[in-house]
């Protein structure tokens, strides 16, 4: 895992809004928009948000043992104010199989199409310093998110004033299957985006 020492936190949370527009260049507005309420199960209205999970079992880490991430919480937002564009972000949280501690990310997202394989929208979520960033769908019953990692910044919980890591997408940690659960499940990440949104106010 690589440190990124030349992005100030600041930085990173600031990109991290779910109040950062994303440009939606040429995606149908239909199909976005019905994407959006396979995401959110229904209509944004001003605010809506979702939360996915998993804790991988031993089983799992043993059949794949160069998976760095033993959990991963992800809670996907959307915001919608006056006269402005619809708003898209993530915020993340990943514990990890060698080391403790919990570990946060976040940025803002955007509509993107699949045009390699069947045309599929998803969420295509910015990186900072360069990295590549997530990507995230829906499985096709809507009950899980399908994960693609390319590289997204992190940083301690505890010590959010630390040095900002790079998760990116190893061998085994490029592709996570999460399953839907109650919003409640993903407060530690909302919470804690507030407080950060607090400090840069």
């Amino acid at each position: 895992m690589k440190i990124l020492t030349v992005l100030p936190l600041v930085a990173v949370l600031a990109a991290a809004s779910p109040l950062t527009a994303h440009a939606q260049d040429g995606i149908d507005p239909t199909k976005a928009k019905a994407f959006d309420t396979r995401m959110f199960a229904g209509p944004i209205g001003d605010k809506a948000s979702a939360c996915f999970m998993r804790r991988y079992d031993a089983a799992h880490l043993k059949q794949h043992p160069k998976q760095k991430v033993s959990a991963m919480k992800l809670l996907v937002t959307a915001e919608n104010r006056s006269g402005e564009p619809t708003s898209y972000a993530y915020r993340v949280g990943v514990r990890f199989r060698n080391r403790p501690g919990n570990f946060d990310g976040g940025n803002s997202c955007g509509h993107f199409v699949d045009e390699d394989g069947n045309k599929e929208i998803r969420y295509s979520c910015e990186a900072d310093c360069g990295g590549g960033g997530l990507e995230i769908a829906l499985s096709k019953d809507n009950k899980s998110s399908i994960v693609r990692l390319a590289e997204i910044a992190i940083w301690d919980r505890k010590h959010p004033e630390g040095e900002v890591e790079a998760l990116d997408g190893g061998a085994d940690d490029k592709v996570f299957r999460l399953d839907r659960v109650d919003n409640r499940e993903c407060d530690e990440l909302l919470t804690k985006h507030e407080e950060q949104a607090a400090l840069r106010q």
